[in-house]
């Protein structure tokens, strides 16, 4: 469960982007959130219970930090 203040986002929300990098896999193109979801370069995202989200927007917002 997410320890920050204030929470991040669950994996059922619409803001589940929001939640804070833990791990970072550029190279792999991945990223995995502190809710447990998978985020991807292209913006698809892979949620905790196995549902995928296809790719939807712009250059993701992970992708982007320094």
């Amino acid at each position: 469960m997410c320890q920050h203040q204030p929470t991040c986002p669950s994996a059922e929300a619409p803001d589940r982007e929001a939640a804070r990098v833990i791990a970072c896999f550029r190279e792999q193109g991945w990223s995995l959130l502190c809710n447990g979801v998978i985020v991807f370069d292209d913006t698809g995202e892979l949620l905790p219970d196995g549902r995928t989200i296809a790719p939807h927007r712009g250059p993701a917002r992970h992708a982007l930090v320094g």
